[in-house]
């Protein structure tokens, strides 16, 4: 369907942020009620191919789309490390984005060995354990690093509510942040997608060159298992969630030495990795 509409021609940063959200139309469900206005955040159909072959298509916040691609492709295992992608070209059309990705001859090679093995399963009774293999894979073990101090949690959720310049005035929007050694929110990607959010932060922390493992990274959506794979890929130290993660989340960060803590509404942060026992 893409190629039936007519790309348009954008100048300027092809990693800018989202535009400001659109003022839409609305009426409360009441009788005789006006007509009103309210920002509503914006999505469109991202369509990723790498060296020409089709990959995934996804809906995505439209901003900071080369962030996007760049940490989807290291925390889905498609690349080793930026060095890898050659090249990130964008055709923008009204709804939608095709992102033609260049990548090195190795990775495209490991990429397509994959598919070939993932075809090859269907109707043999095996490809229900490479679904398994794909949903509980096998990850590096990471070094252990200290766990932040505990004051760089103090007001830790209005802090996160400033950086989320989008949300604000929209709603609607996850929040990856990545807040430094001393405490800093340096870095923020906000998207409708709790994946997309946090994989737009991975490809930002790369292409800036910052230690992930000197700082923390925060979550503002529930800490799925799926997180936890792409925080332990792009060898982050410590990811910080805003909503209780789940046992078996709390089982792979230990397992994999990540640090993972969980900041309630009301009470102190909880550290669920490492399991440290109190002190005599």
């Amino acid at each position: 369907m893409l190629c039936q509409v007519e790309p348009t021609i954008e100048t300027g940063d092809a990693n800018a942020p989202a535009p400001q959200p659109a003022q839409v139309a609305y009426r409360e469900y009441l009788d005789d009620a006006p007509v009103s206005h309210a920002a509503l955040a914006a999505e469109i159909a991202l369509a990723i191919s790498y060296n020409g072959l089709n990959q995934a298509v996804m809906m995505v916040s439209p901003g900071n789309i080369e962030d996007f691609i760049r940490g989807f492709s290291l925390s889905n295992a498609i690349v080793d490390s930026l060095d890898d992608i050659h090249d990130i070209r964008l055709t923008h059309f009204d709804q939608a984005c095709q992102a033609d990705v260049q990548i090195s001859s190795r990775a495209f090679w490991a990429l397509k060995d994959h598919r070939r093995q993932m075809a090859g399963t269907s109707g043999c009774g095996l490809c229900g354990v490479e679904a398994l293999e794909q949903a509980l894979p096998q990850l590096e073990i990471l070094t252990p690093t200290p766990l932040p101090p505990a004051a760089h949690f103090d007001g830790i959720r209005q802090r996160i509510e400033q950086a989320q310049q989008l949300a604000r005035s929209s709603g609607a929007l996850h929040a990856a942040l990545y807040f430094n050694a001393d405490g800093e929110a340096l870095l923020c990607r906000e998207d409708i997608g709790r994946h997309n959010a946090l994989d737009k932060l991975i490809g930002a922390l790369q292409f800036e060159g910052l230690d992930a493992r000197r700082g923390f990274v925060v979550v503002t959506s529930r800490c799925s298992l799926e997180l936890i794979h792409k925080a332990v890929r792009a060898r982050l130290g410590t990811l910080v969630s805003l909503s209780a993660p789940t046992a078996l989340t709390v089982r792979w960060a230990l397992k994999h030495r990540l640090n993972l803590i969980h900041v309630p509404h009301r009470n102190a942060p909880r550290i669920y990795s490492p399991i440290q026992e109190p002190t005599e």
